[in-house]
């Protein structure tokens, strides 16, 4: 679907550049664009490398375990029903701390672990999966994710120049809170279950 948005968007601008002649803005925007697209991938690519391989180490040393038993009060009422000690509540450590850092992108291969290793703690198939209440609140706390220092969005602000690139950082926390708030009480509304 969004690729038949994104060919009519691409064929409405084309028309639109040859009727009002502004064919050569249309040739600049595109060839600028492409030009700063793959500088913003250098950025992040660099960025993600550097966290993912900061994640490996902690995996590697113990300190995700570590961290996993300073959040383990909070996320053993979020997760009631996994194993504290299993490889599941570990991953999805992991991935809570990958997003209190900001770090998006590189917290991905980690939700995808954590995921992985529910289904497996759970005995799910993917084939005839239905999300079960853990699954669910998985995917909205990594959706919703409270922030403390948004290293990406940072990083992408002072790539494009910006003067001031942590100023966000307040109206980060705020929304942050909001969303990872109305996600957790949505959950527990809709599996009729206190946290």
């Amino acid at each position: 679907m969004f690729n038949y948005i994104w060919c009519f968007i691409i064929i409405l601008s084309i028309i639109c550049s040859v009727v009002t002649g502004n064919t050569n803005n249309l040739t600049n925007s595109i060839l600028s664009s492409a030009s700063e697209a793959v500088e913003l991938i250098i950025t992040m690519t660099g960025t993600v490398c550097l966290w993912s391989g900061i994640t490996e180490i902690a995996d590697k040393s113990g300190l995700s375990r570590t961290i996993a038993k300073l959040l383990s009060p909070l996320l053993s009422r979020l997760f009631p029903d996994l194993d504290r000690n299993g490889k599941a509540f570990g991953a999805i450590s992991a991935n809570v701390t990958a997003n209190l850092l900001g770090l998006g992108n590189a917290a991905t291969p980690l939700g995808i672990k954590a995921m992985k290793e529910i289904e497996k703690e759970k005995a799910l198939s993917l084939k005839n999966f239905t999300a079960d209440r853990d699954t669910v609140m998985f995917v909205i706390l990594n959706t919703t994710s409270l922030q403390l220092m948004p290293t990406m969005i940072i990083s992408i602000l002072e790539s494009y120049g910006s003067t001031q690139p942590a100023a966000i950082v307040p109206y980060v926390w705020i929304s942050s809170i909001c969303g990872l708030a109305v996600g957790i009480i949505s959950v527990n509304i809709f599996y009729k279950k206190e946290v």
